[in-house]
């Protein structure tokens, strides 16, 4: 996926409220044919989130909270070991 900052493409809203993502902007995002993508309004304008990007800013901030060096599954599998010893 590349990195837009700024494009803009005309897309026509035809019956059913179906807009067809034109090819350029496609695969400029990098979505797929068949993929989910979350419809948001921010500031009165729509945008179009893959389900990849949601992924990518979650674990961005997720990692700004987890000290380096620290592996959030070591420390689950860590504390779910000793619960069932205390069990």
């Amino acid at each position: 996926m590349n990195n837009l900052k700024e494009l803009t493409v005309k897309a026509k809203v035809t019956e059913g409220g179906r807009i067809v993502i034109p090819t350029k902007l496609r695969r400029a995002l990098g979505i797929e044919i068949g993929e989910n993508v979350t419809l948001s309004v921010k500031n009165n304008m729509l945008q179009i989130t893959t389900q990849k990007e949601a992924l990518r800013r979650i674990q961005a901030l997720v990692r700004k909270h987890v000290p380096e060096g620290i592996s959030l599954v070591d420390e689950l599998i860590k504390d779910r070991r000793e619960e069932a010893a205390n069990e």
